[in-house]
């Protein structure tokens, strides 16, 4: 007798680690605001994927193995919702990576992380201190190259302020000495702003526009009201001489 073949076992993918997202506040606040403002600056990109501490599985059959970085950035695939990322599924490794430096992670992130991500081919790979306690420096990259990651140049300004260029995004991020970190876009100069400061940008641009509009209903009335003017004083100087006419004749 021919028995059936066991039924596969299908394999699971856990969306979660168990992990928190950040240890401190200004880890959480920089890893929310990378997240945010790249999604935010990519929006009209439906082949561009941003997120972030999200699990990436890139062993087939091996759910034991995977990574989670702060945030990264993946070129060529579809922007949509995900409960995690298979890179066989996939097809496209992250190609911008971040992480948010915390007492308890900045090792792996100089170290094992480092090294999954060469190997999986992340093009550019960037490590941020937000209070400059663990990194040798508060901003610092890598682009990876045939021989490996090669430390890219970081600009320093007359205030402190570091500068780094990223090729894969076509953006900059700063480290301004005792403020958040900002991603800039070159071509405005502009920074790409948080989720509040984008909700506190819709407001002010809604006050002036509402107070705009105010100037100019009062404006209009005041030209409404000097037309009104102009035609009670030509109907009164026309009332005028026809009583001039009058005692005339």
């Amino acid at each position: 007798m021919i028995r059936p073949a066991p039924a596969v076992v299908p394999i699971e993918y856990p969306s979660s680690d168990g992990k928190p997202m950040a240890e401190n506040d200004a880890q959480r606040s920089a890893i929310m605001y990378g997240i945010g403002a790249l999604a935010r600056h990519f929006k009209d990109r439906r082949d561009v994927y941003v997120s972030g501490d999200l699990l990436i599985y890139y062993e087939e059959g091996n759910p034991r193995v995977s990574i989670a970085p702060d945030v990264f950035v993946v070129f060529g695939v579809e922007d949509r919702q995900r409960p995690n990322y298979k890179l066989w599924e996939e097809g496209q490794a992250p190609a911008f990576v971040l992480e948010v430096a915390s007492p308890s992670t900045w090792r792996d992130d100089l170290g094992r992380k480092r090294a999954v991500y060469a190997r999986l081919g992340v093009r550019e790979y960037w490590q941020y201190d937000p209070t400059g306690e663990h990194l040798p420096a508060r901003l610092q990259g890598e682009r990876l190259t045939p021989s490996g990651y090669l430390r890219q140049p970081v600009a320093t300004g007359l205030d402190g302020t570091l500068t780094l260029r990223s090729e894969t995004l076509g953006l900059e991020l700063l480290a301004v000495p005792g403020r958040e970190m900002r991603f800039r876009d070159p071509a405005t100069g502009d920074n790409l702003r948080s989720h509040d400061e984008e909700a506190d940008g819709r407001v002010a641009a809604e006050t002036r526009a509402t107070a705009a509009a105010t100037r100019a209903a009062a404006a209009a009335t005041r030209v409404a009201a000097a037309e009104t003017r102009a035609v009670a004083a030509e109907a009164r100087v026309a009332e005028l001489e026809g009583l001039l006419r009058d005692r005339s004749r």
